[in-house]
């Protein structure tokens, strides 16, 4: 059985529209995400660092995932681009135009050498990342393809689309090994088990399948939302599969015993992605309240832990026979494994609720190679003790220096207290008084830009009014 509940530990707000896709880094320091706003952030899991936004698509980014080495982050967009970048406040980019159509999924091979992307323009792609160069197209479907994804050993790739197919191909012959008709409902996402025997389909129909593509047969049949299913994700031990709906639920299933052991709620509005991180302690979920919610794993930290067998171990499987909705259960060799746990990358500590705001680097350029910076600000560190030091970094790093009243002396020291006295430099009063002072303006100047967005969001609403009063 499962050990403790999961947990919410880091609550991250920045993207202007919903979040299309989540990934980790292979070492757990840093999450990217992708959004409807054309934009991608990298999200340090360090507290007190600076987060990244990039933007460099001109329409939105509809997946993102890190290289194997974490080296670079791949991102495709509606504009029919795939970009990749450098997950560092340099943010250095290339681009190639890779479909005639709005491109839903890329991904990393195993060895990070090649990219694999899906479009609407019904063709699946291979692509060489060093040289940016086309490989390969991967044909049969005839409809949008939603999603394509490497094997954990990039022997295969299985990709799922409106056309109501999952197609597994040979990515060194381009041939497709063996099709999967789904009879009600389209797959939207698909995803390899670590072990490679098995994948996994998200549904429009409210349904999660997971296939044995050894023997090409129905494993598991789930049907425990009353939302369509956008994601899944399989833990990186493989006993537990993470699914995210339309009815904004999120349900860990049991893979070992066939049943649903959670439900987690904590999202306004359906959830569109969730992401394991490398050592499964972590998970992060993203939802169309522009929200990222990062959570601690908890269930799989028993010491002694059920093994889902890699090979060349045999798993033995009962086929599924019957009623579809009975959960089919994986008959395995368990074996039990010690685990060591590690400290964790995330802090452990209360619910953190972070605000971001994009504040444009000196001299960009827009759709450049420069990355934007973006302070991170806890509410727990509002105090104007914290928000002098703040400032200070706020005003070098994004240069806007316009923003500091006069009173206050030149930007490079507004909150250099030694200075900030003339009759007395060392006069603590004076100094606690302009410390708590720049606290306030801070704290104002964010209301301001809260209230700024407010307005334009009134104000395209009553355009919307209006236009459709006129029709």
């Amino acid at each position: 059985m499962p050990g403790d509940d999961p947990t919410l530990e880091r609550h991250f707000r920045g993207h202007r529209d919903t979040v299309t896709a989540l990934a980790f880094n292979s070492t757990m320091t840093q999450l990217a995400s992708s959004s409807l706003d054309s934009s991608i952030m990298i999200w340090n899991m360090r507290q007190h660092i600076r987060a990244f936004s990039f933007k460099a698509h001109k329409d939105g980014v509809m997946d993102i995932c890190f290289s194997p080495s974490g080296h670079l982050v791949a991102s495709a967009s509606r504009d029919r681009s795939v970009r990749l970048w450098v997950p560092s406040v340099q943010g250095e980019t290339g681009e190639f135009r890779a479909h005639t159509g709005t491109i839903r999924s890329v991904h990393f091979s195993p060895d990070g050498k090649c990219l694999v992307t899906a479009s609407d323009d019904k063709s699946v792609k291979i692509w060489d990342v060093a040289r940016k160069r086309f490989i390969s197209a991967l044909l049969g479907h005839n409809n949008w393809v939603r999603c394509a994804r490497f094997a954990p050993d990039g022997q295969l790739i299985v990709s799922a689309s409106d056309d109501k197919t999952v197609r597994l191909y040979d990515p060194k012959s381009s041939l497709c090994v063996h099709t999967f008709q789904e009879i009600t409902g389209s797959a939207v996402n698909v995803e390899f088990h670590p072990n490679g025997t098995c994948i996994g389909t998200a549904m429009t129909n409210n349904v999660v399948k997971v296939y044995d593509i050894r023997v090409n047969k129905l494993l598991q049949h789930y049907h425990n939302h009353d939302g369509a299913v956008n994601k899944i994700a399989f833990h990186p031990y493989g006993n537990y599969l993470l699914t995210a709906s339309n009815d904004s639920t999120m349900k860990v299933m049991d893979l070992l015993e066939g049943r649903p052991i959670y439900t987690l709620q904590g999202h306004e509005g359906p959830i569109t992605c969730v992401t394991f991180s490398a050592n499964g302690q972590y998970f992060a979920s993203g939802g169309a309240d522009q929200q990222i919610l990062v959570w601690k794993t908890n269930f799989d930290c028993e010491n002694l832990l059920r093994e889902f067998p890699h090979q060349p171990h045999e798993t033995h499987l009962k086929e599924a026979k019957h009623d579809l909705n009975s959960s089919v259960i994986f008959q395995v060799d368990a074996r039990k494994v010690v685990m060591v746990k590690s400290e964790p990358d995330i802090h452990e500590s209360a619910i953190e609720s972070i605000d971001l705001e994009e504040r444009t680097a000196p001299n960009q350029i827009p759709y450049c190679n420069t990355a934007e910076t973006v302070d991170l600000v806890s509410e727990e560190d509002s105090s104007p003790d914290k928000y002098s030091d703040c400032v200070e970094r706020h005003f070098k790093v994004a240069g806007r220096v316009s923003r500091i009243p006069e009173h206050l002396g030149q930007p490079s020291s507004a909150c250099d207290t030694k200075n900030s006295s003339p009759a007395d430099s060392n006069d603590k009063s004076t100094k606690q008084v302009l410390e708590k002072l720049c606290g306030q303006v801070e704290m104002l100047r964010k209301s301001i830009v809260l209230m700024e967005e407010r307005l334009t969001l009134i104000e395209d609403k009553t355009k919307d009014i209006v236009l459709s009063k006129d029709q």
